[in-house]
């Protein structure tokens, strides 16, 4: 490996300490299992790796049946392919060997591999050799371990999209644009005198929006990326013994919260973290609301209305006309946020209540039944429903920022962009002082996609990581 990388953009990186060695790792979680990988990586990678198989593939990225062996006996039976640097993950020659499962057997070839002057890698260290090569910048190794991280389908989208450069793309073409208008300033301060004249306010003013607005666009994209990260917030919220724990064990599919016909049975809240569809859905199961004198009770309903006061949502249950109007009105006085007003029980409301046209028009948005299934989807469906009208749908062309290094950075460029502009209309500063607004924007945009010159913000970003990705 190169002692100095250059970044996707060009700017200079700085390797981590022993990144000339090459590296080894299990690829795979360890234990029982069909197949583990076996990933090398380095100068040394294709040498050290063909003293232990036979026979090697004939070019590479071909998959080739092969006997893994050391020095004294067979190890396994495995499957072997090989790229050729610049052409892999990391930008070095690499080996990938697919042995069988389990402890001993990746263990034992790993053993091989090190005993010939190999390192194990450290954790990252593999993805961030494709960050120091140019092969991903730094927002798309982020992506790698969202990726790997994601609970949910709107996380491994989210996550996909960016590992294929979305987000990458978007800030490098704003970075581009700063660039130009630096440029601009930089004409205007060194040849004044040219037959163009100077460059006018409106041009410079014209281009300052144009960034604002591209900035506001990725910044308002902070709570969705925060709920696709985290989950929605979504309380059920009921009266004693209404059926909200029987609801949320519906909703899970599995048995999670008590449910007895004592009422107060659920003295503090559950959550659990589920896939709704287009959202992910922190479901929170609360206390039953009510006035208690049983201290511990008492406590489990003040962490409720904690609950429900930072709430994006809120399933509001009853099992009577009585109990759903009460709810309602108690959860809107402590949360701003959308109800949805849940007759629970279906299967066991009375033929009047059944068929009362008004009520039910006026006071229910979905009946369900934890027995029988009842309007589980329709709920399902509400909450997407509710959840894209207030946030906007997840797309996969929509660039998310999810991590707090990428809302820092955005937010100190747009801060930066505002000072110029508010410098360059007012005329308080020389046009050269006023670039510097620039420059500043322009290095926190480089930051983000790898344009770094310490190693502080890749330590950062791989202290998370797995070891073998």
């Amino acid at each position: 490996m190169r002692s100095n990388a250059v970044s996707s953009n060009g700017a200079l990186a700085v390797p981590l300490p022993g990144s000339s060695d090459t590296i080894v790792a299990l690829g795979t979680t360890p234990g029982r299992a069909a197949i583990a990988i076996v990933r090398i990586s380095g100068d040394r990678a294709i040498e050290a790796a063909r003293r232990y198989i036979d026979p090697w593939p004939s070019r590479a990225r071909e998959i080739r049946l092969c006997v893994v062996h050391n020095e004294a006996m067979t190890l396994d039976q495995a499957l072997i392919t090989f790229y050729s640097a610049p052409e892999s993950f990391t930008g070095e020659d690499m080996v990938e060997i697919f042995t069988h499962g389990g402890h001993a057997v990746p263990t034992s070839v790993i053993a091989a591999l090190i005993s010939s002057g190999v390192r194990e890698a450290f954790p990252g260290e593999f993805t961030r050799r494709a960050v120091l090569n140019g092969k991903i910048d730094i927002v798309q190794a982020e992506a790698v371990g969202d990726l790997i991280d994601a609970r949910s389908s709107a996380m491994q989208q989210a996550a996909l999209y960016q590992l294929d450069g979305g987000l990458s793309s978007r800030i490098a073409s704003v970075r581009e644009i700063v660039l130009q208008l630096e440029s601009l300033i930089a004409y205007d301060v060194d040849f004044p005198e040219e037959d163009d004249g100077p460059v006018s306010e409106a041009q410079v003013l014209k281009a300052t929006e144009a960034l604002l607005s591209s900035l506001d666009l990725l910044l308002a994209t902070i709570p969705i990326g925060q709920i696709v990260r985290e989950g929605a917030v979504v309380v059920i919220a009921g009266e004693p013994n209404v059926g909200k724990s029987s609801l949320f064990n519906a909703l899970l599919g599995e048995q999670r919260a008590i449910v007895t016909e004592i009422s107060g049975t659920t003295r503090d809240a559950i959550e659990v973290l589920i896939d709704a569809g287009h959202w992910p859905v922190r479901l929170i199961d609360t206390a039953g609301l009510r006035h208690s004198t049983d201290v511990v009770e008492k406590l489990g309903i003040e962490a409720s209305e904690r609950h429900i006061s930072h709430a994006h949502l809120i399933i509001a249950c009853g099992d009577s006309e009585e109990s759903l109007r009460k709810v309602v009105s108690i959860v809107s006085s402590l949360s701003p946020a959308p109800v949805v007003r849940v007759a629970t029980k279906g299967d066991l409301w009375s033929p009047r209540m059944s068929d009362d046209l008004e009520f039910k028009s006026s006071m229910i948005d979905v009946t369900v039944s934890a027995q029988t299934g009842e309007g589980l989807g329709l709920l399902r469906e509400k909450l997407n429903e509710i959840l894209d009208g207030k946030y906007g749908q997840i797309t996969p062309e929509t660039p998310i920022l999810i991590r707090s290094r990428h809302i820092q950075a955005i937010q100190s460029a747009r801060d930066e962009i505002l000072e110029f502009k508010y410098a360059w209309t007012a005329s308080s500063l020389p046009a050269t002082v006023a670039a510097v607004h620039l420059r500043v924007a322009a290095v926190a945009l480089e930051g983000l996609i790898g344009a770094v010159s310490t190693d502080d913000v890749l330590d950062r970003v791989f202290s998370s990581f797995c070891v073998g990705k």
